[in-house]
């Protein structure tokens, strides 16, 4: 945790000079406030005489007056030394402020840049609902410790030597009893730690579930209300909020321990201090304000002992938080990039793929032993039963994931050999349901090539069919899209899909069925686009309706892991195959679903 916090810290160490700085000034202000209180006590009510250097230092000041000038004196140094401490304060939480923003901004970004690296596989097993808790919750807890608690532990420890050497030149006897008390405090403090930070990390946990839980019914929320079922989802959040509750009374009931020992142990020694100062008052071997001082600085050293135990809190608290921010940052499940990967140029888009194996777990292998070849140019169908690792083939292509076993290559050299981002530059993709992020349509369309012009935008749109709708809206392409573009019917955000295909101008095509959710009139227009788009290009589409294929050049029927027919459509049904029970019960459910209409 130290390692990470002064990583996130070193950009700032001149700020935090400054803050540490203030904070000293706080504290020898803090220190000097008692005194002109006894100066009034002893020297102006008393009859006791100032000290040999103070009196040195404002005789000058005290010529023609008498104690009522010496009270005025102190008067104003009690003013002085709290616009010196007030001034500090502002400086110190001003700063304090700053540093804490702009830490928890580095790392916030960091955590989301590593994320953005990690590969497909990551997230097929972790909760975004976790994740997001983690980049706000957990980050804002590291943020208030970052930027305030290390510096106050160094404070603390600077107060309370500083306090001791004074307490000790003031009564020795008496700060025995601090000293010999506080080590007993500490350790009390100390047994605390490890409940503290259990009690904390559930509670983070169930945090993460209450995020996830109203995730997931927001962004499921036209499925909800289709089958009626508030009232489970409401329940799903109850029990889950329920939980965190539950964990935060837990934790706090360990939290809320510390401060009442701290406060029965200042009250013990401030009454044997009241009790023993009262008869050395007496024997006239204390002042009244040298006890009154020594009250105070006993009360403000407790303070920092105080602050010292509950920070074990605040450090249970970020230690939690460092935790899960490492779980992250530590995880390698990264797609790696060789040092000497090579620019993919001129891609022409052949695909080959030899013996290629893959599993998501260890012991349950998706794919055994595929090989196939597609030439530039060629359109080739994947078909296959449900399951039989489709979509793995074609996410193999642009990395989201690398094989375990095998060789994938793009124009004779292994996809592991180019850099990634240019070779996905490289490649285009049109899902089953296009998804639009906030923002205009002009900007939607250029997601992928940012730097488009106006003019190539709304030519790509055009041949993709989806100008005819765009132009219609009252803003145009300067139209904003709702999130993830449910304002816009299927068609229509799959033609916004294939446009910003188009003005990518990939040579690769990667589609997954894009129009199989779509009624007969969208599916239409979109294949029209798609007819476009597929020009000059390897085409590489998941077929699950068949007849969308049936024009390819080459159909490859994936099942048990490997490649089990390869051919054109009417190769594959003369095989009497898998390809051709596909198709007949395909094409037999819709023959009896006509007949039935």
């Amino acid at each position: 945790m130290i390692r990470l916090i002064r990583d996130l810290v070193r950009p700032y160490r001149g700020t935090l000079l400054i803050i540490l700085l203030a904070m000293m000034v706080e504290t020898a202000m803090s220190l000097a406030g008692p005194w002109p209180l006894k100066i009034i006590i002893d020297n102006v009510i008393g009859s006791h005489k100032l000290p040999h250097w103070l009196d040195q230092a404002v005789r000058p000041m005290l010529e023609g007056g008498g104690k009522l000038k010496v009270a005025a004196l102190a008067a104003l140094a009690t003013v002085i030394i709290a616009l010196l401490g007030a001034l500090a304060s502002y400086i110190d939480n001003y700063y304090t402020e700053s540093v804490g923003q702009w830490v928890a901004n580095d790392l916030r970004l960091r955590t989301y840049h590593h994320l953005q690296r990690l590969s497909l596989a990551y997230y097929d097993t972790h909760q975004t609902g976790t994740l997001l808790s983690t980049i706000t919750t957990d980050i804002q807890t590291i943020q208030g410790f970052a930027s305030s608690s290390t510096l106050n532990i160094f404070v603390d420890l600077l107060t309370i030597v500083s306090m001791l050497g004074l307490m000790f030149w003031l009564n020795w006897d008496f700060t025995m009893i601090a000293v010999g008390v506080t080590p007993f405090l500490l350790f009390f403090v100390s047994r605390f730690k490890k409940a503290v930070k259990k009690a904390t990390h559930q509670v983070r946990k169930e945090q993460s579930e209450i995020v996830a839980v109203v995730q997931q019914g927001l962004e499921s929320m036209q499925v909800v209300k289709a089958f009626g079922r508030q009232d489970l989802e409401e329940q799903n959040l109850a029990e889950v909020s329920h939980a965190t509750v539950n964990a935060a009374l837990a934790a706090r009931r360990v939290k809320s321990m510390l401060s009442p020992v701290v406060t029965v142990t200042v009250a013990l020694c401030t009454a044997v201090v009241l009790w023993r100062g009262a008869a050395l008052i007496l024997a006239s071997a204390m002042t009244v304000g040298a006890l009154t001082v020594y009250l105070s600085y006993l009360n403000k050293f407790f303070k920092p002992v105080k602050d010292l135990a509950t920070t074990t809190n605040a450090i249970a608290q970020a230690a939690v938080g460092v935790d899960r921010i490492r779980a992250i940052l530590d995880t390698d499940d990264i797609i790696p990039e060789r040092p000497d990967a090579i620019e993919p140029t001129a891609i022409k888009g052949e695909i080959v793929f030899e013996h290629v194996a893959f599993a998501y777990a260890a012991d349950s292998p998706v794919l055994k032993d595929v090989s196939f070849t597609i030439k530039p140019g060629q359109m080739v169908g994947v078909v296959g039963p449900t399951g039989s690792g489709k979509s793995t083939v074609v996410s193999l292509i642009p990395r989201f994931y690398d094989a375990t076993a095998g060789v994938v290559k793009i124009d004779g050299h292994d996809v592991r050999d180019y850099k990634i981002q240019p070779l996905r530059d490289q490649i285009g993709y049109v899902l089953q349901d296009t998804v639009l992020f906030r923002g205009t349509i002009r900007e939607n369309i250029a997601f992928g090539r940012p730097k488009a012009t106006r003019e190539e935008i709304e030519e790509a749109a055009k041949l993709a069919n989806a100008d005819e709708f765009i132009s219609r809206m009252p803003q145009g392409y300067d139209t904003l899209v709702g999130d993830r573009g449910l304002t816009l019917s299927g068609g229509q955000r799959q033609r916004i899909g294939i446009a910003r295909v188009m003005v990518r101008n990939s040579p690769i095509l990667l589609l997954d069925e894009p129009t199989a959710a779509l009624d007969s009139e969208s599916e239409r227009t979109v294949i029209e686009a798609l007819e476009r788009l597929m020009k000059g290009r390897t085409v590489v589409t998941i077929a699950h309706r068949l007849s969308t294929i049936r024009d390819a050049d080459q159909i490859i029927v994936v099942s048990g892991g490997v490649v089990a027919e390869s051919g054109n459509h009417d190769e594959l049904m003369a095989l009497n195959g898998i390809y051709a029970d596909l198709h007949r019960t395909q094409f037999d459910d819709a023959t009896s679903t006509k007949a039935g209409a």
